[in-house]
């Protein structure tokens, strides 16, 4: 019998390379095996707001770290000018990676990063990690997809870019509606109202949401209520971003274990 070939090996994290890293939600015990690797090899680190102070607790000694804050309704660090220090960085033979909170791929601008990298001749890799919309519902014990519940899930932002229209909230409703979607929702807290109100437009009153801040980090924070009273449950907890908003028929198990008249947090 032939021998089968060897699997290819993941390639090393080298000089002059760039790693685009998911941080995962906040909690560092989420990171995975090669995500501790690429941070531990790097001796350039450009880090978002949203990495905890644990996950940098696995950088070198010595490894220049440059906190480039992104977070949505906050001043931010420029796109261009982080893609601009991402290429000086890998041609002066540093080995850069750009750690992201959640998934790079997932609302983390991680496919403009690519293309730029790319165009400039520059090797990339991406290192996944765990999102916060599905880590967030997760830490409550809720999946996100249950087939007595749900046919799918929905990843969508609330934030758009300028000069961009945004998501079509109506049009989800209805789909959701339909086809028994779960929509998780990033970046929505701002645009709240606007997003029940349009959701409204094809999703019951009742259904069941979760509204989870700071996702698996010490100060996390949640609250579950219904759509129709999305921007009510924000104002009266007090709850703000980062924060992820959960809405389906997947949440009802948890609403249903709470008193009637009492919305539900971590201890």
């Amino acid at each position: 019998m032939n021998p089968q070939p060897a699997m290819p090996t993941p390639s090393e994290f080298l000089p002059g390379t760039v790693a685009l890293v998911g941080a995962g939600p906040g909690d560092p015990e989420l990171l995975t095996l090669k995500a501790v690797k690429a941070i531990a090899s790097a001796t350039v680190l450009l880090v978002d707001d949203l990495v905890s102070d644990g996950v940098l607790a696995h950088a070198r000694p010595g490894a220049r770290i440059v906190h480039v804050g992104k977070r949505g309704g906050c001043k931010s660090t420029p796109q261009a000018f982080i893609e601009k220090l991402m290429v000086m960085a890998a041609r002066e033979g540093e080995m850069v990676v750009r750690l992201k909170g959640g998934d790079p791929f997932i609302f983390g601008r991680g496919g403009e990063e690519v293309e730029h990298l790319r165009a400039a001749g520059i090797e990339v890799q991406v290192v996944n990690g765990i999102t916060a919309g599905l880590a967030g519902l997760t830490t409550l014990g809720v999946p996100l997809t249950h087939r007595e519940h749900a046919h799918g899930v929905v990843f969508v932002t609330g934030h758009a870019k300028p000069g961009d229209s945004g998501t079509d909230w109506q049009a989800l409703a209805r789909t959701a509606h339909q086809a028994r979607l779960t929509l998780v929702i990033y970046m929505g807290v701002s645009s709240a109202a606007q997003i029940q109100r349009d959701l409204l437009t094809g999703l019951p009153a009742h259904t069941p949401l979760a509204i989870v801040q700071n996702a698996t980090l010490p100060s996390q924070r949640h609250a579950v209520s219904t759509l129709g009273e999305l921007r009510a449950t924000l104002d009266h907890e007090g709850l703000g971003s980062p924060a992820v908003i959960v809405v389906g028929d997947v949440v009802g198990g948890l609403a249903a274990l709470q008193a009637p008249d009492a919305l539900a947090r971590t201890a």
